[in-house]
């Protein structure tokens, strides 16, 4: 029997692209029942699978009406939710608030009392803690320090997320297990998903699936500063897999990046998406985005694979060739995603 047959999970921003993608891999499991809370802000209905075990409510875990009905018998809660991502938060701050910072107090807050809940799983930003450089990188370690000088309200109200965790578990003993997401790419992210959220970001949501849709359409990959600012890529299945072992091997009050280890400049990203797309357009450079102070940046693994045996097993290049045959069956769906967007864009 695995840990999750029979159980009752929550899955908070579950028609996202890694909560689906989690949801998807828990069906699997066999659970009683898996109660999927979103407000499809930055995803769509479509992600989330037909079944039987699971419940969708439309709607924020801030409200109060979807907080209340939640009973204490609940084994398992991810925290996915989310205000996609940096420059959309730099837009609206509010807006960032209302959809990070907030979701994450209320849930907890309702959690608190819970005595049934095994594991919360609270999803942080590798971003958050990096070290602001553009120089050589060092691999970020869960005990890296933390600036007091974030680039974003994003980064901002991720690390707000990991200290009331923390609050949480030492003050109610709620057993919340902090994951440090990386870059997370792969098939199923659609370019457009979800409502305007004020800026461009809202379609061109993440670097590896605007530089798949561009190289398919044989257009210019716009690529910023040279190329020189670096990122951990990882695999949509590796986080997957990474979330359940937080969940049924994390300590709860502990904190695991969930990365590659890897650096790879963004420059090189390009060049590879180009090569696998066949795209014969050149690369176009642009200026350095004004706001983005961490150029460079990796996540320390050592940490994860020694205590929950966590350990990124698709290479970039395998899991671009995925995405982008991904992309290639779905473009009519990932452009109407886009479209729709076209009157405030």
């Amino acid at each position: 029997m695995n840990e999750f047959e029979g159980k009752r999970i929550l899955v908070v921003g579950g028609a996202g692209f890694v909560g689906s993608r989690l949801v998807k891999k828990l069906l699997l499991l066999a659970p009683e029942e898996i109660i999927v809370v979103d407000n499809l802000l930055s995803s769509e209905r479509v992600n989330i699978p037909e079944s039987s075990a699971i419940t969708f409510i439309e709607g924020s875990i801030t409200d109060d009406r979807i907080l209340g009905d939640l009973e204490d018998n609940l084994d398992y809660v991810f925290h996915l939710a989310t205000f996609h991502g940096n420059q959309n938060s730099i837009c609206d701050p509010l807006g960032d608030h209302e959809n990070n910072t907030l979701t994450t107090l209320k849930l907890y807050e309702r959690l608190k009392t819970f005595k049934r809940i095994r594991k919360v799983i609270y999803s942080s930003a590798g971003c958050t803690v990096a070290e602001k450089t553009f120089d050589e990188a060092h691999a970020t370690t869960e005990e890296g320090p933390v600036s007091l000088y974030l680039d974003s309200p994003y980064q901002i109200s991720k690390i707000i997320g990991e200290f009331y965790s923390n609050y949480y578990f030492k003050q109610h003993r709620l057993p919340v297990v902090k994951v440090r997401f990386q870059n997370v790419y792969g098939p199923g992210e659609i370019l457009g998903a979800g409502k305007w959220r004020g800026t461009s970001a809202t379609v061109w949501r993440n670097v590896v699936p605007t530089f798949v849709y561009r190289a398919l359409k044989q257009i210019a990959l716009m690529v910023e500063n040279n190329g020189i600012a670096t990122r951990d890529f990882i695999y949509i299945d590796d986080i997957v897999e990474g979330l359940i072992l937080c969940a049924t091997k994390g300590l709860p009050g502990e904190v695991y990046n969930l990365s590659s280890g890897i650096e790879t400049s963004i420059l090189e990203l390009a060049r590879m998406v180009n090569n696998l797309a066949k795209n014969p357009t050149p690369i176009k450079f642009v200026p350095k985005r004004d706001w983005d102070n961490s150029g460079r940046r990796f996540g320390s693994p050592l940490k994860a694979k020694k205590e929950i045996g966590f350990e990124a097993r698709i290479n970039l290049r395998d899991g671009l060739a995925q995405t982008i045959d991904w992309a290639i069956q779905n473009l009519t769906f990932i452009e109407s995603c886009i479209q729709k967007h076209a009157a405030f864009s």
